[in-house]
């Protein structure tokens, strides 16, 4: 930590008013979103950013093609007992979806397992 006329602060972060700074970029300056104070480099130290990239294998997009592929041939969730109004089957697949305010109900989505047909109740 280090010691400013304004305000006792670490690395990487706005010694005028505390905010955090934003990443190094290929600029000469880092400029604080806050209070708009302009400052070198130097300002983040001696940190040390280190990132790693994980790639997917070719087998876990041959997992995936094969999942879409298949998808039609299973349930999409758990099963209630509601009537299709399209083929009248009485077994239908759901899923609960958040769509509106928090405050407000889910939206369930049934589907018929014999018909694949859609529909929604707003509870």
């Amino acid at each position: 930590m280090e010691s400013n006329n304004d305000i006792e602060t670490y690395p990487g972060f706005c010694s005028k008013c505390g905010s955090i700074l934003p990443s190094l970029s290929m600029e000469e300056f880092i400029k604080c979103y806050s209070c708009k104070t302009v400052f070198g480099p130097e300002i983040y130290g001696n940190s040390v950013a280190e990132y790693n990239i994980i790639l997917n294998s070719v087998e876990d997009i041959d997992n995936v093609v094969k999942t879409e592929y298949n998808k039609n041939d299973a349930d999409d969730g758990p099963i209630a007992e509601r009537r299709c109004s399209i083929c009248g089957h009485n077994q239908m697949s759901y899923a609960a979806v958040q769509l509106r305010s928090a405050d407000e109900g889910q939206t369930v989505f049934y589907t018929c397992l014999k018909c694949k047909f859609t529909e929604s109740e707003n509870s």
